[in-house]
């Protein structure tokens, strides 16, 4: 059913609210609001979904409770057949946040929100996840949304698919940085200047950062469109983050970092449509798992807070050669993690009780790219002169740093430390998971800002898996500044990587039926203007079924 772009926009928060019982009073004064942030649904089951919404007091200095009711109507009709009430809580930055169930399996649904004074929420709509056959399943697939690094286009293509059943969001919802940091100079020309200007390391900071994002139209309409299943991945606290710090702390000037990170979580689990912690367990245990009728089961992991080593180098830039050996013989260590063995034990049952119950599909919604990865030697893949005539175009500190890379790379060191490839040993014991579990399941990655397609091979080169990496919704990459580098990863990696584009913005659509599992790597012609064209870059698809995992197809 067509939505009116309007009713599209969505209040999006996740804001611990509490949810009331019919019976409860509510109060008597009616504090004008507003819902400037639109609406959101996420996380949904085949009874439900969890519900968002933001509700901004009209005065500025009101710090109380405002109470709110929330409707639930089917798709084609618009009388509510679910209702309730709500809190949008001053301790929790006024968002407001419910469980609806007792719905349908494989249903689509309108919902909305109503403040005391009568102001009523743009629509939002959610399908619940279907029970029994299911002939087919089509999600959206997003990562890496500079706010800074241009528009949301790719959020308004998003909006406008005519079938979307989730929207999977794979990490980096937003950046720290501050206003002279990453994108500087893009939103500068476009005015999209962060809020706050500074770096954000406090509740407060991060709380404004989400609420810049959210007021974003193209943003609201996609949370609008469908469920959002989210994790987090480094950007949500500070860059290349691990268990114990970050790249992008410094507690000499940034303060404690279980703080930083404490004030970040609180902010997430308040503006995002995902389920709060669950009571005894760590925050950070965000992993979770949605199940698809008979067709296939979602796996999503943390691979950033809850067991993270820290990382051997951040992404390789600056190493010099008598640094090789030592990071190489870190990075070899067997005890690097980054699943951790509670969070590893739990892929393998979820995946093995998929298997069980007979579903083609096993996916694994993961931040980091999995395949190995080696980086391009530019000098021989381009020949002498033409990477001369490339280089000299290039800043100084630039060629510099490519320069740095480049020789890396030839002494065997992988493209990114901060991926699967910096932990080797973890990612081994994941493959064997895989086989334990006798899944051979599609990964899909994001982070990197570029679209992959992979072919994951063991340490005896036995194919494991398929990968689809998403690229970015506006954040830059290599192609930024060598267009077509992407070709020369993957020509440098034949055999693992069959496709990479580190180019083009957008999303990756993967489409799942009992046969095969088709992705899509969507792409807009520009994030710096309106209006915009979209394209498919290139398909893939893997083949369900047979005794042994086939390699990927490109479809033409």
């Amino acid at each position: 059913m067509p939505i009116n772009r309007r009713d599209a926009l969505t209040l999006i928060g996740a804001g611990a609210t509490l949810s009331l019982p019919a019976t409860a009073a509510i109060g008597a004064d009616a504090q004008a609001v507003s819902f400037a942030h639109g609406v959101a649904s996420g996380d949904p089951s085949a009874a439900g979904a969890i519900l968002w919404t933001r509700a901004t007091p009209a005065d500025a200095g009101f710090a109380g409770d405002l109470p709110l009711s929330w409707h639930v109507a089917e798709l084609t009709g618009g009388t509510p057949i679910r209702t309730g009430k709500a809190l949008a809580r001053g301790a929790r930055d006024f968002t407001a946040k419910v469980e609806v169930g007792g719905l349908k399996p494989g249903h689509d649904y309108s919902y909305w929100f109503a403040a005391a004074d009568g102001t009523r929420s743009p629509v939002g709509r959610f399908g619940t996840l279907p029970r029994g056959a299911v002939a087919d399943v089509v999600m959206a697939v997003v990562s890496c949304q500079l706010y800074a690094g241009g528009l949301f286009n790719a959020y308004d293509a998003i909006a406008r698919l005519e079938r979307l059943d989730a929207v999977l969001h794979l990490g980096d919802y937003i950046y720290e940085y501050g206003a002279d940091g990453y994108g500087a100079d893009i939103a500068k020309k476009i005015g999209r200047i962060v809020e706050p200007a500074h770096e954000i390391v406090s509740l407060a900071d991060y709380r404004l950062r989400h609420a810049q994002v959210k007021r974003d139209m193209d943003m609201q309409a996609a949370h609008a469109r469908a469920a959002f299943i989210c994790v987090w991945d480094d950007h949500e606290v500070a860059n290349d983050d691990w268990m114990h710090g970050a790249e992008n702390h410094d507690p000499k000037t940034e303060g404690d970092w279980n703080k930083r990170k404490a004030a970040a979580m609180q902010a997430y689990f308040e503006w995002m449509p995902i389920r709060d912690p669950k009571p005894g367990q760590p925050w950070e245990a965000i992993n979770r798992s949605f199940e698809f009728g008979n067709l296939a089961t979602l796996v999503m992991v943390e691979t950033r807070l809850l067991a993270r080593s820290q990382q051997v180098a951040s992404k390789g830039e600056g190493i010099e050669p008598a640094e090789y050996a030592p990071m190489m013989a870190e990075r070899a260590q067997p005890g690097r993690e980054l699943l951790g063995p509670a969070q590893l034990a739990w892929v393998e049952r979820t995946m093995a009780a998929s298997v069980t119950a007979g579903k083609p599909w096993q996916v694994l919604g993961n931040q980091v790219v999995m395949a190995k990865v080696a980086g391009p030697d530019l000098e021989r893949q381009l020949g002498p002169d033409r990477y001369a005539a490339v280089i000299a175009k290039m800043p100084p500190t630039y060629r510099t740093r490519i320069a740095t890379a480049a020789a890396s790379y030839r002494a065997g060191l992988p493209f990114n430390f901060d991926s699967w490839d910096g932990y080797p040993a973890a990612r081994e014991r994941l493959y064997a998971a895989f086989r334990r579990a006798k899944s051979r399941p599609i990964v899909l990655s994001g982070d990197s800002h570029a679209a992959w397609a992979n072919d994951l091979h063991d340490e005896s080169g036995q194919l494991v898996a398929a990968e689809f990496g998403c690229t970015a919704i506006t954040s830059p990459s290599y192609g930024s500044l060598l267009p077509g580098i992407g070709t020369l990863i993957a020509d440098a990696n034949k055999g693992e990587v069959r496709f990479c584009d580190q180019d083009r913005k957008g999303f990756l659509l993967l489409t799942l039926t009992p046969e095969q599992a088709v992705g899509d790597f969507r792409t807009v012609s520009t994030i710096l203007a309106k209006p915009y064209q979209t394209a498919s870059a290139k398909r893939f698809r893997a083949v369900a079924g047979g005794d042994r995992l086939q390699p990927l197809e490109e479809l033409t």
